[in-house]
């Protein structure tokens, strides 16, 4: 849908407020929410320059004109509706954008307002922006109960002339309606709007044609996967939140694998790790990998556009012997990662899509859903890892601002889950975000699952 074609800005009289019935992966999502671990998405931009304050704002609000997709909310309806509904608005419902005090906490708070507190499905729209200023990324360096940023010694940042500091944009989603790249899509046409420089995504990387390959060897998943052991958590409830930055993985030119089944190998070993010390017995792993096809031009479909898939391991691959052979692992893994891109297959799988099939009032199938999602607990994938890649977008907001020198996502990580890896590159870097739940695991151990997700990532280097 473009600007032109939405009902809203429809010349003559006017016109009734469009209705969007939710997509599959929206309404299973609304049906689960919990205010104690909202589902946000957080994405976290570093500028090395400052911003003025109103050019954004404009701006920002602009790009969502431009992407009426994401001007929506939720419509009010009785209980025996078949269906919940989007209602799109002409214009936002509230200040989008906001600029919360500076101050030597400000990154910490913005972070964690963005793991607490969800903008409102019931206005438009669904996602917020704050905007911190004067804040230079060694801010966050010290870590707190919440949120926190790998000790200094991780980070490698190009010291700025002059003492200057920079800006960080928070942008806050509510995962009910959004996903990251959507969102980062219309970040990259307000910052084309803020500093007049094209924005276009960056072309994919050419792979050369792979030639037909067998069907994957593939451990079953005729049982239930482990589950990431207990650490020490919090009484609080909600996520905590670590982000560091990488160097990225080395792979020898010409390697079968690419460096998301690095990040594949490294996750799956650094749970297998974290669990050996825990005590736990030990079990098959599958992980959760998001895979989105979408364009990511002006055509890209805004909303949750990716699909789920699910990445086995088993015991045996993943104990000393896999480090003894590393290229065999990351060669498997790319396998089956490659099988599982090419399967088609429904955003979450068959079940969700009769689950979600309006035969009976939303509100009966939300109360089967919560059931439903109880009971397969002990089947849900051990953790996710949503690898974003290259960030296709200069994210280039002027000759003042500048362009963003690190991004970073994060996914929601409730239980049974409980812990999610979130992973995007930009300037060569890597930007590791690790989210968990409160009631599994404490700071303390999000940093040390840090460590050994960065000394696992190491040794994928090794392989050829």
């Amino acid at each position: 849908m473009t600007a032109l074609e939405h009902p809203a800005r429809a010349d003559g009289p006017a016109q009734p407020t469009a209705r969007i019935p939710f997509p599959l992966v929206d309404e299973v999502s609304r049906h689960c929410v919990q205010e104690e671990e909202p589902e946000t998405v957080h994405i976290e931009v570093h500028l090395p320059g400052p911003l003025d304050r109103d050019r954004l704002a404009a701006a920002f609000v602009e790009a969502l004109r431009r992407h009426p997709r994401v001007l929506m909310r939720e419509a009010p309806g009785p209980w025996y509706r078949r269906r919940y509904e989007w209602e799109l608005t002409a214009e936002p419902d509230v200040e989008v954008v906001s600029f919360p005090p500076a101050g030597p906490n400000a990154l910490r708070d913005a972070r964690t307002r963005a793991l607490t507190s969800a903008p409102s499905l019931s206005l438009s729209p669904p996602v917020r922006l704050e905007v911190v200023a004067d804040a230079g990324r060694a801010e966050g360096s010290e870590a707190t109960d919440a949120v926190g940023l790998a000790p200094a010694h991780r980070q490698t940042h190009t010291p700025r002339t002059g003492g200057a500091k920079g800006t960080v944009l928070f942008l806050t989603i509510n995962h009910t309606a959004l996903d990251g790249p959507a969102c980062l899509r219309v970040l990259a046409t307000a910052a084309e709007l803020y500093g007049g420089r094209d924005n276009s995504p960056a072309a994919p990387p050419v792979r050369p044609p792979e030639p037909p390959q067998p069907p994957a060897d593939t451990p079953s998943n005729w049982s239930p996967p482990a589950r990431v052991a207990p650490g020490t958590p919090e009484p609080s409830p909600g996520n905590g939140l670590l982000v560091t930055e990488l160097p990225l993985p080395h792979r020898p030119k010409g390697s079968p694998y690419t460096v998301n089944d690095q990040l594949m190998v490294a996750t799956a070993l650094t749970i297998t790790h974290w669990n050996r010390e825990h005590g736990a017995r030990p079990r098959p792993l599958r992980i959760t990998m998001p895979v989105d096809d979408r364009p990511r031009d002006a055509t890209m479909p805004i909303g949750n556009g990716t699909r789920l898939v699910e990445v086995p391991f088993s015991v045996e691959e993943l104990d000393a012997q896999a480090l003894a052979d590393m290229p065999s692992l990351l060669r498997r893994t790319a396998a089956r990662t490659r099988a599982l891109k090419a399967q088609p297959r429904p955003q979450l799988g068959r079940g969700a899509a009769l689950l979600t099939a309006p035969v009976t009032p939303v509100a009966w199938r939300a109360g089967l859903t919560r059931g439903l999602r109880r009971a397969a607990a002990s089947w849900t994938s051990t953790t996710l890892l949503s690898n974003i890649g290259r960030i296709p977008y200069a994210l280039d907001f002027g000759e003042e601002a500048g362009r963003a020198q690190a991004v970073w996502f994060s996914a929601p990580a409730r239980m049974p889950r409980g812990l999610t890896v979130t992973t995007a590159s930009t300037a060569g870097r890597l930007h590791l975000a690790l989210r968990w739940s409160r009631a599994l695991l404490g700071h303390g151990d999000g940093a040390h699952v840090r460590d050994l997700f960065e000394h696992y990532l190491h040794t994928t280097e090794t392989g050829t």
